[in-house]
């Protein structure tokens, strides 16, 4: 069973590692697939269309990226303000927002608005007759690992304080999805940086406390490739004249050939390093699956369709 046989998939990670980058990716993958999927962006961000070419769509609006393949921005902010209206009975939106009883609400009872964006990612896997199309595949473009596990942490803890009613149920419902390991995933994108690795090891360990779930994989994003032998590094060295051989190579050539040699010394050791925290993780019992550097200027359509053909080749858990 791949992580795409499941109804979510979560992915997280440290800030700054590529996560709506490798989303996407994992996106594309499972439309190409033929499933009907959804990426969710939490936090009212709506990038993925801007990548794929289109214009920004409102949050909450299901828009279409692709054949099978559509985005979700959920504002939690407005996620609660729809939940707290439903409540309500008619009270319009605009009056609810600015009265104090929500101002309290949303102040007085943190986790609320993880709680509710929860729900909406529940809802998107549940088939529902109100809704033009049911999706295969829900994948959560969660936030950075600390608000990521606050997010998958708010059914447990309304839970709690909620015994009874409709929040109680809804709690529940999510908190069930979230550890079943049959309907649900998570990933992890990291680099090869210290941060970036000992945050994917917090993860895990903070996943089988609250969950009691592993993650199912970890992506390493912008890995760079050891390109160069322990011989053809020697050779660089002897031609660099740093082991004397260059005998008497001077002036501008020599200047090239030493700024070329550091260069590519350089590169060979910052890949080295971060195969050796990548085997950190290993060791850690984590699947991982390595996405090489993407040497273009920006990150496009291009480059997404790029690193899900390689996730294709790759991606087993």
């Amino acid at each position: 069973m791949t992580v795409l046989d499941r109804k979510l998939l979560v992915i997280t990670g440290k800030g700054g590692t590529g996560k709506t980058t490798v989303a996407a990716a994992v996106g594309v993958l499972a439309a190409s697939r033929g499933l009907e999927t959804i990426v969710v962006e939490v936090g009212d961000q709506g990038r993925l269309p801007g990548l794929f070419g289109g214009s920004e769509a409102s949050p909450g609006e299901e828009t279409r990226l692709e054949d099978r393949l559509w985005t979700i921005s959920i504002d939690p902010d407005q996620a609660l303000l729809e939940w707290l209206q439903a409540l309500g009975g008619r009270v319009p939106g605009r009056l609810l927002a600015s009265s104090g009883t929500f101002q309290y609400f949303a102040a007085a009872a943190p986790g609320a608005r993880e709680m509710v964006s929860m729900v909406k990612i529940w809802e998107l896997t549940e088939r529902r007759a109100k809704r033009a199309r049911d999706y295969d595949l829900v994948i959560v473009d969660a936030p950075a690992t600390g608000n990521a596990l606050g997010l998958l942490n708010s059914p447990g803890t309304f839970g709690a304080i909620a015994r009874v009613g409709p929040i109680r149920a809804q709690a529940e419902q999510v908190l069930g999805l979230l550890k079943d390991d049959r309907r649900s995933a998570y990933l992890a994108v990291a680099q090869g940086t210290e941060m970036a690795v000992s945050e994917t090891l917090e993860l895990g360990e903070a996943l089988e406390r609250q969950l009691g779930r592993t993650l199912d994989g970890v992506i390493a994003n912008a890995m760079l490739p050891r390109r160069f032998t322990t011989a053809e590094l020697a050779e660089l060295a002897r031609m660099d004249g740093a082991d004397g051989g260059a005998g008497g190579r001077a002036g501008a050539d020599a200047r090239v050939l030493h700024a070329a040699a550091a260069a590519a010394r350089s590169i060979h050791e910052r890949a080295r390093q971060q195969h050796n925290l990548l085997a950190r993780l290993r060791r850690g019992g984590f699947e991982v699956v390595s996405v090489p550097f993407a040497f273009t200027a920006k990150v496009d359509e291009a480059a997404i369709r790029h690193i899900a053909d390689h996730l294709g080749r790759s991606l087993q858990a």
